[in-house]
């Protein structure tokens, strides 16, 4: 993921909005999306909700995933992090059984971030975990075999960009202070990563996708885009191809995503504020890091994720929400709070977000809707009376009511639209779902 600093906050804003433009005469334009896929991706956009995890060796120095770049350390003296990882405490399914807690229906795991070490046994490299840790056990496997025993999806992130990849050359924006000779081989580079992509995809089992992340640190770069997203369809038909570019969709791709931001909304600085006509994601952090960070102590309130949540939700987007496991192998504890109470909350919400799309009215200041069938859900996250006027629906509202306790909520239908007479509200509770039951036209 990006660093939070303002300079390559501006550099990405510059750069993503070329992407597209850069990779339109790369991709065939003539990508189909198998049967396969379609389905997985009416599946995603069902599931809603993900947790993504960011850890590996970076997690040993405690300050975030971008510590190799941020503090200016060489690829020969970042390697000498590694006989310091030895994560006791990992326990896969431990993991997993934290994500379907809150109420979570796919993992998103790093399996390669942007410091190259692979958290599988790679046959194509030394730089993994297995070779160059005391741990020494493949962390991919570890997990893929817990998710397909908990039956929950998952999907690999990997980063296309490397900071410690010799080939990996001409430089990009990023990973200029890693003492690598200026020299390489970028032909040999992009065949090391479909090399990689490839082991993944075929040694795991059948994944949810791809999400890739880095393409920003050099967009103009002949990627070659068509050869590898050929691959990935190829390999595994239903898997997803989500490209954390920054940019409007490019062909090939499965669904568009948008790092700490809401659809089109770029509050960020850096992402498109193009939306296609792909599946949508929103990825956010639980504090103010994605990796972890000794000293990041900036946990967003639970009410405010689960607003985010039903925010992305409101705009057709899946909620993406990441952990920055301990160097040990453990979740931090305020990440496991929050990850309870959002459980809680989608144990009486759900249905107003599981399998749901953007509803018929369009995001407002006191909430949003989605929608199911002929139940439209209204949340409200900020309603400062009791009294709620909504636009014509596509039918009568047969019923309505709280979603919480089933307590019947009063509706006036005019041509004019319809007005809801709100229940008394308990101040702590983030987000109140009216269900609107929708009868004949």
């Amino acid at each position: 993921m990006l660093t939070r600093s303002v300079r390559l906050v501006a550099l990405a804003l510059a750069l993503g909005t070329s992407i597209a433009h850069a990779q339109s005469a790369a991709v065939s334009s003539a990508y189909v999306p198998s049967a396969e896929n379609v389905a997985a991706r009416q599946w995603y956009q069902d599931a809603k909700l993900g947790m993504f995890i960011h850890w590996g060796i970076s997690s040993v120095l405690q300050d975030g995933e971008w510590v190799m770049n941020n503090r200016g350390i060489t690829a020969s003296d970042y390697e000498s992090i590694a006989p310091h990882f030895n994560p006791q405490r990992f326990d896969a399914a431990a993991w997993v059984r934290t994500a379907k807690a809150a109420g979570m229906k796919y993992i998103t795991l790093i399996t390669k971030h942007h410091d190259g070490i692979a958290l599988w046994d790679s046959q194509v490299s030394d730089w993994t975990i297995p070779k160059h840790t005391p741990y020494a056990r493949d962390i991919v496997r570890q997990l893929a075999d817990e998710c397909r025993r908990q039956d929950i999806k998952l999907f690999f992130y990997y980063s296309q960009l490397d900071w410690h990849h010799p080939d990996y050359w001409p430089r990009g924006t990023t990973g200029k202070t890693a003492g690598r000779p200026e020299r390489g081989d970028w032909p040999r580079y992009l065949a090391f990563m479909d090399a990689q992509l490839t082991e993944l995809l075929s040694n795991y089992g059948p994944i949810g996708g791809i999400w890739f992340d880095g393409m920003w640190d050099k967009p103009e770069a002949p990627w070659q885009l068509d050869r590898t997203y050929a691959l990935i369809h190829r390999l595994q038909p239903a898997a997803l191809i989500i490209p954390n570019h920054h940019g409007a969709p490019l062909p090939g791709e499965d669904v568009q995503t948008f790092e700490r931001d809401l659809p089109g909304a770029n509050t960020a600085g850096f992402n498109t504020t193009t939306i296609g006509a792909l599946p949508l994601e929103t990825s956010e952090t639980t504090n103010d890091s994605w990796g972890f960070r000794l000293h990041d102590n900036k946990w967003k309130p639970i009410p405010t994720l689960i607003r985010e949540l039903a925010e992305a939700a409101g705009r057709n987007a899946n909620f993406l929400l990441n952990v920055g496991p301990r160097p040990d192998g453990t979740i931090p504890d305020s990440a496991l709070v929050r990850l309870a109470a959002i459980g809680n909350w989608m144990t009486v919400n759900g249905a107003s977000i599981y399998g749901t799309r953007g509803g018929p009215v369009a995001p407002r200041r006191w909430g949003v809707t989605t929608q199911k069938g002929d139940t439209v859900y209204v949340h409200l996250l900020d309603t400062p009376d009791r009294v709620l006027a909504l636009p014509p629906l596509p039918k009568k509202v047969a019923r309505a009511y709280l979603l919480a306790d089933q307590s019947p909520v009063a509706v006036v239908s005019t041509a004019d639209g319809i007005t809801l007479t709100l229940p008394r509200r308990d101040t702590t509770t983030p987000d109140q779902v009216i269900v609107l039951v929708l009868g004949a036209k």
